[in-house]
């Protein structure tokens, strides 16, 4: 890092610099002069460098940039006023393409402005002298930080002294492997024969043992043994692994009255292979069960069968694949053969499912009004949802919003919605909802749970369903600890600082290190914790049967993992969930990259990590379409295939595709959609498959009348979360698509009419610089 003057020579510029390979962010904030704890504020707007984006409103993150192609550094630039109340700047450096966040001994960096303040162990103050770290060149490359100029200000302590220091980082990257186990039970044998096989190259020792109840106790069974096994210390069984072509493999053969089958691996003296901390337990008695089945049983559940095996396989894999080691190389190969394996078994499954689910033909022309059959999937409704957002960033301030909205349910439901997004319902500290305090408190700056459970009634009795927004990541406190930190609860859920995670040194906590991106401006919810995990699943299911809500929108999703989210969804079985992960897209050179799997990947990830119990908001195409129509590169509208470029891509069905919220627009504004064309948007989002999402201000604007008529095309040729797309034109000035043969359509200033064939298509909507046709026989 160095410190110079800004080119208005008014200012100074700090440049952080990292060496690090790959796309990387800084995550970063501001404490001022006279603040108490460690929470960050977010830099004032004349601070923020290009391309910068919010994070709620305690931080920003930045692209780092090359200066050249030829450098090896990346560098981040900021301007600021010396004279300014900033005491120091805090950040995290944040990798791009995992999500994962690095820090210095634990903590956040930290950059004194000032000379005054007290060291904590993490501060980056002058120094008379620098040295290189002993052996950092044989480390990861390392964040370089570097003073050589000083300042003076009104105050006679606030003053830079010229410094060096570097500070290595050491990435801990994801290495792909495979562990897969298969049982078999034979007919009138008293054994199972397990299989177990891995691509971990070299050595691979299995340390095992069965267990015969749910407390998986650990036992040696009866011989056979496999070949090379050993007994360890008469606790385990310890088998060499003998090799195959791709890996290693070996064959176990056990008791059918055995409960389990627990194991670990053993690559080195040092290095084990678990499953997130624990043994791996393989059940046994599943092979028992499906024996004992008749042929006829057999024979029906057979496909069933197929497909849950598959399933099993492909979560197998992605087991192997987030298994984590400390290793100072990407063994990438590794990763895209799991990957393609994946993609096989998704491939065979998928087509399980289109067999035993209804399709969507062409109605004949005499049977326009008929409705195609519905499947209804718990956490993903029927397909042809269409969400309406009722509420924006200044909602709260009536007092009675709850009420205006009740009065405006009938004239809602006439536009075509099909569900409803409210506000979240809890009291909060701040009034917008999303700073919770005590959950079972619902009466909030929207109205009071008598109302907000009046308002639910009213909108189901018109035919709609009701999402609330719940905030599952974090909570604040009641009551400070003995150290001052904000850290115990009260209220119905009066937990203590065990509910904490552990790994956020602003608030404190006793848990265990955080699943997922901490939140600094609350404690943040230790789902891992058994007691935290049962209070919040109980208080779904009670928000389901007090209030009345089909489902929820789960903010912040990115602080934990989505396996928690599954568990939650699971007992409290909402029609409809949807989660926010919001992170930053890949731009080089402060140009959005034309590739944007890395970041839809990560949001199917999550999805993943669910098992598909709620989708995700479709933030990919959001950032998409800006780009797109800002300036007119209609072309990334496709991507590498030709299909489109964002989660609805990949995976339609739980991808909620919007323009606006009341975080990007509204009075906030932290990304707001290009101006004068938010009917582009639509024209794209209501015609193409995914869940479409529309913000409260757009049907409140002019924009009401088109959008109503969007919505009402989308619903009587029936397009659903998984209609085909196939795009015809992506270019420059135009993009140009048709949806399961029905409707065609264009956005952008340039040429396109569809064909004359075998459909005769009919102009049915048309608005600045959209079309939209529908086809007729």
């Amino acid at each position: 890092m160095w410190l110079d003057q800004s080119k208005d020579q008014l200012n100074l510029r700090l440049t952080i610099g990292c060496s690090l390979s790959g796309k990387w962010i800084l995550h970063w904030g501001v404490s001022y002069v006279g603040d108490t704890g460690s929470e960050w504020d977010q830099p004032p707007k004349d601070m923020w460098p290009h391309g910068s984006i919010p994070i709620n409103d305690y931080a920003i993150e930045t692209p780092f940039k090359k200066p050249s192609k030829d450098d090896i550094f990346h560098e981040v630039k900021i301007d600021f006023n010396p004279s300014s109340a900033i005491e120091a700047i805090d950040f995290v450096l944040k990798d791009e393409e995992t999500g994962a966040s690095y820090q210095h001994k634990g903590r956040d960096f930290r950059v004194s402005l000032v000379n005054y303040l007290g060291d904590d162990g993490n501060m980056i103050q002058a120094k008379s002298s620098f040295g290189k770290w002993p052996d950092a060149v044989e480390q990861l490359p390392n964040m370089v930080l570097n003073v050589e100029a000083s300042c003076a200000s009104k105050n006679e302590n606030r003053r830079l002294e010229g410094f060096y220091e570097e500070q290595p980082i050491v990435k801990e990257v994801s290495v792909g492997n495979m562990v897969n186990v298969a049982i078999r039970k034979f007919p009138d044998a008293a054994n199972i024969v397990l299989h177990l096989e891995t691509d971990i190259p070299g050595d691979v020792v299995v340390h095992w043992g069965v267990c015969r109840d749910d407390a998986k106790t650990w036992e040696i069974p009866a011989v056979p043994y496999p070949p090379e096994t050993v007994v360890f210390r008469n606790k385990a069984l310890r088998t060499l692994l003998q090799p195959t072509g791709n890996g290693s493999r070996a064959f176990f053969t056990l008791d059918e009255k055995l409960d389990g089958f627990l194991f670990v691996l053993k690559l080195d003296d040092n290095s084990w292979v678990n499953f997130q901390g624990n043994d791996f337990y393989i059940p046994l008695s599943s092979a028992r069960s499906v024996q004992g089945q008749s042929n006829s049983e057999s024979e029906e559940t057979s496909g069933k069968a197929h497909a849950d095996g598959i399933i099993n396989e492909i979560r197998n894999l992605i087991s192997g694949l987030n298994s984590e080691k400390s290793l100072q190389t990407k063994v990438k190969e590794a990763k895209e053969s799991i990957l393609n394996e994946i993609e096989k078994l998704a491939a065979e499954a998928y087509s399980i499912f289109r067999s035993s689910t209804p399709s969507y033909p062409e109605e004949d022309s005499d049977a326009d009004d008929a409705e195609p059959t519905i499947n209804i999937s718990s956490g993903t409704g029927s397909g042809f949802e269409i969400l309406c957002q009722v509420f924006n960033w200044e909602s709260n301030k009536s007092g009675r919003w709850y009420m205006e909205l009740k009065e405006k349910a009938s004239e809602i439901s006439s536009l075509g919605f099909t569900v409803i997004w409210l506000p979240p319902p809890t009291e909060s500290v701040s009034p917008e909802g999303y700073m919770p305090k005590d959950l079972y408190n619902l009466n909030s700056r929207y109205g009071t749970i008598d109302e907000l459970k009046d308002l639910v009634k009213s909108l189901h009795g018109v035919g709609l369903k009701v999402l609330g927004d719940v905030v599952l990541n974090h909570r604040c406190a009641h009551y400070q600890n003995q150290n001052g930190v904000w850290n115990i609860f009260g209220g119905r859920l009066n937990w203590d600082d065990r509910a904490v995670v552990g790994d956020d040194p602003h608030f404190q906590g006793r848990g265990n290190k955080s699943s997922g991106d901490n939140f600094h401006a609350a404690p943040n919810i230790d789902h891992s914790q058994d007691f935290a995990r049962k209070d919040l699943i109980e208080w779904l299911c009670w928000l389901r049967e007090e209030i009345g809500y089909d489902g929820c929108r789960l903010d912040f999703v990115r602080g934990f993992w989505g396996g928690y989210v599954k568990d939650h969804l699971d007992a409290s079985e909402p029609y409809f969930a949807v989660g926010e992960y919001w992170d930053s897209l890949s731009y080089t050179y402060g140009e959005m990259d034309h590739n944007q799997d890395a970041h839809r990947q990560r949001i199917v990830d999550w999805i993943n990590a669910t098992n598909g119990t709620a989708g995700a908001f479709d933030v990919t195409t959001k950032g998409i379409l800006h780009s797109a129509l800002e300036r007119r590169e209609y072309w990334r509208l496709s991507d590498q295939k030709g299909k489109p470029p964002g989660v609805v891509g990949w995976w339609p069905s739980c991808a909620v595709t919007f323009i606006e919220n009341h975080d990007t627009g509204s009075t906030q504004g932290h990304w707001r959609f290009p101006g004068g064309k938010e009917m582009q948007g639509y024209a794209y989002i209501l015609t193409h498959p995914g869940t479409p999402a529309v913000f409260y201000d757009h049907i409140v604007s002019h924009h009401r009348s088109e959008i109503g008529a969007l919505i009402s095309l989308r619903n009587r040729n029936k397009i659903h979360c998984r209609s085909i797309v196939e795009i015809v034109k992506a270019e420059g000035d135009v993009y140009a698509a048709t949806i399961d043969d029905r409707v065609a359509m264009k956005i952008g200033p340039g040429y396109y009419e569809p064909p004359s064939g075998p459909q005769i298509w009919s102009l049915a909507l048309e608005g600045y610089d959209y079309k939209v046709w529908e086809a007729s026989s």
